[in-house]
């Protein structure tokens, strides 16, 4: 039970990392639709196969946003 509570908790913290980082780097509020939206897309990036920090916030980096 141990190791998958561990992937679950390392799954969080690559996800938070990368959206902080994100959302510090343009001064955006975490709490804010644009933070919520980044959110989102962070998860959707991680399910697509970047699972570590660095590579979310490259693929964040390469999207567009309005």
């Amino acid at each position: 039970m141990t190791p998958a509570f561990s992937s679950q908790h390392d799954d969080v913290d690559v996800l938070a990392g990368a959206i902080y980082t994100w959302c510090a780097e343009r001064n955006i509020k975490l709490r804010s639709q644009q933070g919520l939206s980044i959110a989102s897309i962070a998860i959707d990036l991680y399910h697509a196969g970047h699972q570590t920090q660095d590579d979310l916030l490259t693929a964040l980096h390469e999207r567009e946003f309005h």
